[in-house]
């Protein structure tokens, strides 16, 4: 992404997409393929490029994805205490979790392998590092054409049922996020929540407490 005001806009407004989520419209396949196109071309550890990628458009199966979904959302809520300011993203959430069965499309991103039982955090850096740039590609691509997303993990609480689901060998496939794909309704295209200045998280030669 180059330095230009068209691709800073792009940077600054792709954000989670939930109730702007057109759950009426399909997604094209070429759509997806194009998009698909950008996130194979994220880096990756000794240029190894992991990823494996399964779309899911079957309503039986989006249902029964959706509901390990949303007891793994419902365990999540039930484990934290939100802060005021992150209300909003809550109620967002819990729309998405209600309709994501009604989602277009679900990409479900895989990554080749498993991190290592006891994994250090070197092996974890280089696992997760070689996949998530890709899942981030997907993002800003879908953006620039219209559609949208929001990365999703709740998912894997039930990693191994939805594997089986789908296909997925297991042992040799890690699912690593899941994103529901649509058009997007109308709407702003702002930037989103605000952001810390980079000036007051950025450190010079040694650490300090902010």
């Amino acid at each position: 992404m180059d330095g230009s005001p068209a691709g800073a806009e792009l940077l600054t407004t792709t954000r989670a997409f939930r109730r702007r989520l057109d759950l009426a419209r399909p997604v094209a396949h070429q759509d997806l393929i194009d998009c698909l196109d950008v996130a194979v071309h994220a880096p990756s550890g000794t240029n190894r490029q992991p990823w494996r990628f399964l779309v899911v458009e079957d309503s039986d199966t989006k249902q029964q994805i959706a509901e390990y979904y949303r007891k793994g959302f419902a365990a999540y809520l039930s484990a934290r205490t939100p802060r005021p300011d992150q209300l909003g993203d809550l109620a967002s959430g819990r729309y998405l979790a209600a309709h994501l069965h009604e989602v277009p499309a679900l990409v479900v991103v895989c990554s080749l392998g498993r991190p290592p039982a006891n994994a250090s955090a070197l092996h974890l850096a280089s696992f997760f590092g070689s996949i998530y740039p890709a899942v981030w590609n997907l993002m800003l691509a879908l953006h620039s054409r219209g559609l949208g997303s929001t990365m999703t993990t709740a998912h894997l609480a039930y990693e191994r049922e939805i594997a089986e689901l789908l296909g997925i060998p297991f042992e040799r496939v890690t699912q690593v996020a899941m994103l529901p794909v649509a058009h997007l309704l109308p709407g702003t295209t702002a930037p989103g929540p605000r952001r810390i200045p980079a000036a007051e998280v950025t450190m010079w030669n040694s650490w300090s407490e902010q």
